[in-house]
């Protein structure tokens, strides 16, 4: 069922995946259909072990900086090592990028600062929040997968249709 045709032709299939696994890395959960929830979860576990096995992977780099006033200052930065790298760049190509969203009340200015050096916020996420998390459980229980769960919720109303409820865990 995790590789079912979903009544569609192949590309349509793929973007169509592709979304949901975008909206629910994103979102942290989606409301769909049972046959794609169980494709979803299928490529979403594969995008976060991929992004556990990598996210330790950094360099630290110094470099030379002109600052404001044209003096040359040694800084740190921290860059991607290329098995990080290598898994950015794979998540990149599969996952539609997600920006991010103005907050209620939020002025513009405070967005534009809270944003300022995220070009990808869909990868920093799941870096950042979900590999972590997730390699920490890893340890603690001492397995690797089942991120995701599935909730059956029933027959849609309409088409009779079995829908589901995709979590991330």
């Amino acid at each position: 069922m995790a590789n079912a045709k979903l009544g569609r032709p192949s590309k349509e299939k793929n973007a169509l995946v592709r979304g949901l696994v975008s909206d629910l890395l994103w979102n942290g959960k989606i409301e769909t259909t049972l046959a794609k929830a169980k494709s979803a979860r299928s490529k979403a576990e594969k995008i976060i072990t991929l992004a556990i096995n990598s996210y330790e992977d950094i360099v630290k780099v110094t470099k030379e900086i002109k600052d404001d006033k044209g003096v040359k200052v040694k800084t740190t930065v921290s860059n991607d090592g290329p098995k990080k790298l290598q898994a950015r760049r794979k998540i990149m190509s599969y996952l539609y990028d997600r920006q991010e969203q103005r907050k209620p009340k939020e002025t513009k200015e405070a967005f534009v600062a809270r944003t300022k050096d995220i070009k990808h916020p869909l990868l920093e996420k799941i870096f950042n929040l979900y590999a972590p998390k997730y390699a920490q459980r890893a340890k603690e229980v001492g397995q690797g997968g089942g991120y995701t769960r599935i909730i059956k919720m029933g027959q849609r109303r309409g088409d009779a249709a079995d829908m589901a409820i995709v979590e991330l865990i």
